[in-house]
């Protein structure tokens, strides 16, 4: 399989761009954007480093037989809003073989607080129960179809997706939250169930993409879910 994240950097804006110019798919009278993962895809891999000083492979995290990959970042209100409850989440499911994988795919040029002397600073004063992921190339970011800060990924013990969008309703504001829709999706999931809500809008900054406004994003990378 090929690994996704530490590659020359002019090949990966090639690759990037042709990623991203791809077409909608219909679910279930919902619109899924083909810019992000669709329900049933596998984990794309990666190979990315993290602030422990390790590198990391989608296969490092292997022991649990279902992941949650989330894009986060250093700055972000939504972010710094939710990480608790987060944290809550992760440490509810830990005795389920519930794995949490944090990336920060956002440009270091664009918001220089999300660098990776950020992340390790941010990681030693908070200690979160996750691994974090440096994602400087973006490669990542445009496998998953990453949308904002925070967006997350659930997958199964086969590595296919089975939820994607949002953990609360108001990460901004957590204890405002009327709806946790990660926890939703992982109850149902660990119960055998299907997910009743697969996809939900993520809420929060958008990914800072290299060379671009702060406020850009790619055309087809619009909501998950759409107004019917």
């Amino acid at each position: 399989m090929k690994l996704i994240g530490i590659v020359p950097r002019a090949a990966g804006r090639r690759w990037a761009t042709a990623r991203i110019k791809t077409y909608a798919q219909f679910n279930e009278g919902m619109i899924s954007m083909a810019f992000t993962l669709a329900l049933g895809a596998k984990a794309p891999d990666f190979k990315l480093p993290a602030t422990d000083g390790k590198t990391y492979k989608l296969a490092d995290f292997d022991r649990f037989t279902t992941l949650v990959v989330f894009f986060t970042c250093n700055h972000c209100p939504y972010v710094i809003g939710s990480d608790e409850s987060t944290r809550q989440t992760a440490a509810k499911y830990s005795n389920e073989g519930v794995g949490f994988v944090g990336i920060n795919s956002n440009s270091v040029n664009t918001n220089p607080q999300d660098s990776f002397e950020g992340m390790v600073a941010r990681m030693e004063h908070h200690k979160f129960p996750w691994v974090y992921l440096h994602d400087a190339t973006q490669q990542v970011a445009v496998a998953y179809g990453a949308l904002r800060t925070p967006h997350f990924y659930v997958f199964d013990a086969d590595r296919r997706l089975v939820y994607t969008g949002r953990a609360l309703d108001n990460p901004r504001v957590a204890a405002e939250s009327t709806v946790n829709d990660l926890e939703r999706a992982l109850d149902e999931h660990l119960a055998g169930k299907t997910v009743s809500v697969p996809l939900t809008n993520p809420i929060g900054c958008n990914v800072k993409w290299e060379g671009k406004d702060a406020h850009w994003m790619p055309a087809e990378a619009c909501d998950l879910v759409l107004p019917k």
